[in-house]
């Protein structure tokens, strides 16, 4: 059992960073215990301070679930805090939320229910984001239901280990969250305008906003007294770690079928002027086909499944046989990526990262072939003690998915060197990923300007 006197220096800065600030940002690296920080602070100013009754945590939903009760059963210091998970049906819920307990936890996807049913006034005298960074965009329900009940809560903590996975544009909205819009503006309209300056645009309609000179660090001076970041690798010991990129290829036929594949879908996009406009959702629609062919199958328009390779298979079945009995974690990206994984490789007995018990039983070596989609398997969990091995079947192009993914296994408390494997299929779509992906770019830009630059080649040879 842990007590207090185990956490790290830079935990206990962490700590009295939440007790001296009524409103801040951790904005900690991955792996950092990010949890136990927050969670001792809680401890000592509802039990030592007096200054808060009740707490309202809200996390992705298997964090919620699964991660915050169970990390202060591990601590001698956070035994007597007693949790209630609003979670389940809606009776559930209610059940839940009108059990008495130190701290309340909610997922975020249930969080404007919950303003809902309480008129926006929540009654805690506390709340803390767990992965501030899902509250990123100001339009969302989730957003728009804390904004109104932010004024009658007096403390708030952000956790995030990516504050701005799109860019510092990201930011507005967690930081209102926090300060009210006192330090970056009580609008977005207000943010943008005095940090920022319009992109590509249509009419009306902006895609990107650029920086304005100076503007980035401008934006840290105004949110430095409430954010405190700090990076693993300056305080951590992290085990190694082995990028490894498997160029996979097709044989000509097939690969002759993708560029034509390619060239057909692009041509759709173009019209009689050999003009596009590139918007988010077709550009994201076409790098879905493409990466879809890239993993050896493709959706029709009516979800029907047709398969064309299994080059990828192939690839992870000998992985599997090099790993010599050894866990594997595997990131996969379409449904038919599982269906298909599920039943080639079924000497594995794979199984699908769901629950709890697939939780406790991956870490206790008791799953060969583990299979996760990167969105539901992203945050707050930890997978360490299970294994070192991740494979990325399917590739993402939200470098905050694909770091927080690979951080389940990469992360404080791993003892062996880690392997990371990404499986890719040369002289396709899956090489821009690869190439953002080392590059840190980030998801919007890098999918768009990929896009755009097949469409102009394809103009320019047409």
């Amino acid at each position: 059992m842990l007590n207090e006197s185990n956490l790290h220096n830079y935990q206990i800065r962490s700590v009295q960073f939440i007790i001296e600030h009524p409103y801040c940002g951790l904005f900690l690296d991955l792996g950092m215990g990010k949890t136990v920080s927050t969670l001792t602070a809680v401890e000592k100013l509802m039990y030592d301070y007096l200054e808060v009754n009740s707490v309202l945590v809200i996390a992705p939903k298997r964090v919620a679930e699964t991660v915050w009760a169970e990390e202060a059963q591990n601590w001698e210091h956070l035994q007597h805090l007693t949790f209630s998970k609003i979670i389940g049906t809606e009776k559930q819920r209610l059940e839940a939320f009108h059990k008495k307990a130190d701290i309340h936890i909610i997922s975020r996807d249930n969080i404007a229910w919950l303003c809902g049913i309480c008129a926006s006034n929540l009654p805690y005298d506390m709340l803390v984001i767990d992965e501030l960074s899902s509250f990123k965009n100001h339009q969302s329900q989730r957003f728009k239901a804390l904004r109104l009940a932010r004024p009658w809560i007096k403390r708030v903590v952000g956790l995030t280990g990516t504050p701005a996975p799109n860019g510092l544009i990201d930011l507005w909205p967690q930081i209102y969250l926090m300060d009210r819009g006192e330090r970056l503006g009580k609008t977005i309209t207000k943010y943008r305008s005095t940090y920022f300056t319009p992109g590509r645009s249509n009419g009306y309609v902006v895609y990107n906003y650029n920086l304005q000179g100076g503007a980035e660090q401008a934006i840290r001076n105004k949110i430095g007294d409430i954010c405190i970041s700090m990076q693993a690798q300056d305080y951590l010991h992290m085990p190694m770690l082995t990028n490894n990129y498997v160029k996979l290829k097709m044989p000509k036929d097939i690969l002759d079928a993708y560029h034509k594949f390619e060239k057909d879908s692009i041509m759709k996009l173009i019209n009689l002027d050999n003009e596009v406009e590139i918007t988010a959702l077709n550009a994201a629609g076409l790098s879905n086909k493409l990466l879809q062919f890239a993993n050896g199958a493709i959706y029709d328009e009516d979800k029907n499944v047709y398969p064309i390779h299994d080059i990828k298979l192939e690839a992870l079945e000998e992985i599997m046989e090099e790993a010599c009995g050894k866990p594997v974690l595997v990131a996969w990206t379409y449904q038919f990526d599982r269906d298909r994984i599920m039943k080639y490789l079924s000497k594995y007995k794979p199984r699908e990262l769901k629950t709890a018990k697939d939780i406790q039983d991956w870490n206790d070596g008791k799953v060969q072939l583990m299979l996760a989609h990167p969105a539901s398997a992203g945050h707050g969990l930890n997978l360490q003690a299970g294994g070192n091995i991740i494979v990325w079947f399917g590739l993402t192009w939200s470098l905050e998915l694909y770091q927080q993914f690979n951080a389940r296994l990469y992360r404080q408390g791993q003892k062996q060197g880690v392997i990371i494997h990404h499986l890719y299929m040369a002289q396709t779509h899956d090489e821009d990923v690869i190439l953002a992906l080392k590059n840190k770019d980030r998801v919007q830009m890098s999918l768009m300007n990929s896009i755009k630059a097949k469409i102009d080649n394809y103009i320019k040879n047409n």
